[in-house]
């Protein structure tokens, strides 16, 4: 038969895909998401071979033809058209580099869908280019891959080694839809001998938490660092909330510390009620920020927040004596907790900066700001005095009155001993 563009259009998708005839080897294939692509099969030196020449519409029934055309003259002069577009594809692929794709990738993939994507440019940039860069991707075999993501993994950070990894799989899977890779290296490399998913059900006990904050504040990393990650179990806060939060936000005449909508994951603004605890630490935080307008400016710049992934590390270099946490399940931790103590469930979710679902998340607009505030000191007091027992604490009642014995730390007399001088390095 012989196809027009209306009968092409009459054709309806089936529950498996089928092929329409038009001439002279040209077929129209439909699937059953309703796309359309053209083929041409033929025979050369008794042997049939088909070839994809373009989808429909963009190729038209009479630009289909013209390449069928120009295939049919390859053929009766002996010529294989799949070879040569497989030639064609080899030889893309031999003059692409993973720098030029990466980049390609980074534009074309990644700022279009990603919100924050400076740990996929920093992997680029810091960990992939330096040695695959200018390596051609049909070059880059599964040991080279290996190479990279097993150092990331065996100094220490297994989590970042399979983030890398999959980096490297979704380049190479759109380089193999782009024709300018044949194989993706990075599949033989299964994220089973990189790094193990951990459970999101992490919640920190009673005893774990006093291990938490004995542990921390006996630790070498910076006091920001110290600081930072307790003020994220007394708030409850995202770590991006805590890393660009700003003095402008700061009110410590009415306690209250704003988290702007460009800052919540939310996309609405949040407002943190500071207990006594948080406020003693925010105070000591404007005096090590030297001047700048962040709560965390970086150690290089006053005007540049601490690095995204600077919190992981610094947790990640102390050595707890408790099972493996994110700084996520901190939140969680005091989620659970709270639950436990008997705090309504929405309140604990406001606090959390939470969206509220179903039909109550519509029409409750509360926003449970005494609640919060009397939760959140609850919560502070409740920590401090994990914090400073030897012994499991005796009463843990709301009035926030605990009777403790033999203290071995003391946050406030730590912060006395290793108050540092404000120097930006």
């Amino acid at each position: 038969m012989h196809l027009t563009d209306a009968a092409i259009k009459a054709l309806k998708p089936r529950e498996i895909r089928y092929y329409v005839r038009d001439d002279r080897g040209l077929y129209l294939e439909i699937f059953p998401t309703g796309g359309r692509a053209w083929r041409y099969r033929y025979r050369l030196n008794g042997k049939a071979e088909k070839v994809a020449i373009g989808k429909y519409p963009d190729l038209s029934l009479k630009a289909a033809r013209q390449k069928r055309d120009e295939m049919a003259a390859m053929v009766a002069n002996d010529q294989s058209p799949a070879s040569r577009k497989q030639a064609a594809k080899v030889e893309v692929a031999s003059a692409t580099t993973m720098r030029k794709f990466g980049e390609r990738y980074y534009r074309e993939v990644v700022l279009p869908n990603v919100k924050d994507p400076k740990n996929l440019r920093r992997w680029l940039d810091k960990e992939i280019y330096p040695v695959l860069g200018n390596q051609p991707l049909r070059d880059i075999t599964s040991s080279d891959v290996q190479a990279i993501v097993f150092r990331k993994r065996d100094n220490g950070r297994p989590a970042s080694a399979g983030a890398i990894r999959n980096l490297l799989k979704r380049i190479f899977d759109y380089a193999i839809v782009c024709n300018a890779a044949l194989t993706n290296p990075t599949l033989a490399t299964p994220m089973r001998f990189i790094t193990k998913a951990r459970p999101r059900t992490r919640a920190l006990s009673a005893d774990e938490i006093k291990a938490y904050l004995q542990t921390l504040y006996r630790s070498n990393i910076r006091r920001q660092f110290k600081l930072a990650l307790h003020i994220i179990l007394l708030t409850l806060v995202r770590k991006s909330e805590l890393l660009f939060a700003e003095w402008n936000d700061v009110d410590f005449v009415a306690g209250e510390w704003q988290v702007p909508q460009e800052n919540s994951k939310t996309g609405q603004p949040h407002i943190i009620y500071m207990s006594r605890q948080v406020a003693e630490m925010f105070h000591e935080l404007k005096a090590l920020a030297g001047g700048s307008g962040l709560v965390l400016p970086s150690r290089s710049s006053l005007d540049k927040p601490f690095a995204k992934n600077a919190l992981n590390q610094a947790l990640e270099g102390v050595n707890f004596p408790i099972e493996p946490f994110t700084i996520h399940d901190l939140r969680r931790t005091g989620s659970t907790l709270l639950h436990e103590k008997g705090y309504p469930s929405d309140v604990v979710e406001k606090a959390l900066n939470h969206t509220i679902g179903g039909v109550r998340g519509v029409y409750n607009r509360a926003q449970y700001a005494e609640q919060r505030k009397q939760m959140l000191q609850f919560w502070a007091d409740y920590l401090e005095a994990l914090a400073t027992q030897n012994n499991r604490t005796v009463s843990t009642e709301r009035s926030g009155e605990f009777r403790s014995e033999q203290p071995t730390v003391s946050i406030k007399a730590e912060k006395q001993k290793h108050q540092p001088e404000v120097v930006f390095d």
